[in-house]
């Protein structure tokens, strides 16, 4: 069994959210990938599925962020999943917006809902780490990540999550390579091709001019052979 987990807060009041991201991918996948609905577990919702040859556990705790490691533990140790198995997905201040990375361990560089996990399992999960901007100041961001997107950021937003799930049962299988190509032909699509025709070349200077239309009568041009 592989778990996905998303991060967020539980409530209306944050579910558009900078910081729930992770929430909000774990919809798309479910949705577009045909799992049954939500139900309460693991301090958390959960739902079940099949992802390429993978069976999945999507889990969305509901402890709020910072106590998500409560929701995942239990989990993980239901399922004797190993932290191999567990992929997470959170918002990440470092990365820009549009932009998306997958991480296998390492720290948590302050996140409140992977310190909380990495407390409940180590550092030996895998992250799918969203780009949603930071800030410009340190002091700013827990304001900024509990703020709803902006108008501005619907579109790169939309691609983003159709393109995790696009790429989900890749990512299911273990291939990060085809995940993340899956995400980038979502936000950067292959340029069409115009369909214009190439211009006309210009005709090589040593050719030969066409000779203007000779309008003048036959009696005209009789008269201009003997001048």
């Amino acid at each position: 069994m592989k778990l996905f987990i998303g991060l967020g807060n539980p409530g209306a009041k944050y579910a558009g959210n900078r910081h729930n991201i992770g929430f909000m991918a774990l919809d798309r996948i479910a949705e577009d990938h045909g799992f049954p609905g939500w139900r309460g577990k693991f301090h958390g919702t959960v739902t079940e599925g099949q992802l390429g040859a993978q069976k999945v556990l999507l889990l969305k705790p509901e402890t709020f962020m910072n106590k998500s490691g409560l929701s995942v533990g239990e989990a993980v140790k239901f399922f004797k999943t190993a932290p191999g198995d567990v992929t997470v997905f959170h918002d990440e201040i470092d990365l820009a917006p549009a932009k998306l990375r997958v991480k296998q361990g390492g720290g948590h560089a302050g996140h409140n809902g992977l310190r909380s996990i990495h407390a409940a399992l180590g550092d030996g999960y895998q992250r799918v780490r969203m780009g949603v901007g930071h800030p410009g100041h340190k002091d700013a961001v827990p304001h900024y990540v509990l703020k709803d997107f902006a108008k501005a950021d619907q579109d790169w937003l939309n691609d983003m999550l159709h393109g995790i799930s696009d790429g989900a049962p890749f990512l299911a299988d273990g291939d990060t390579g085809r995940f993340q190509n899956a995400v980038a032909l979502r936000l950067t699509p292959p340029r069409p091709s115009t369909g214009r025709e190439k211009p006309a070349t210009s005709a090589p200077k040593d050719a030969p001019k066409t000779a203007p239309d000779d309008t003048r009568s036959p009696l005209q041009k009789l008269i201009d052979k003997f001048q």
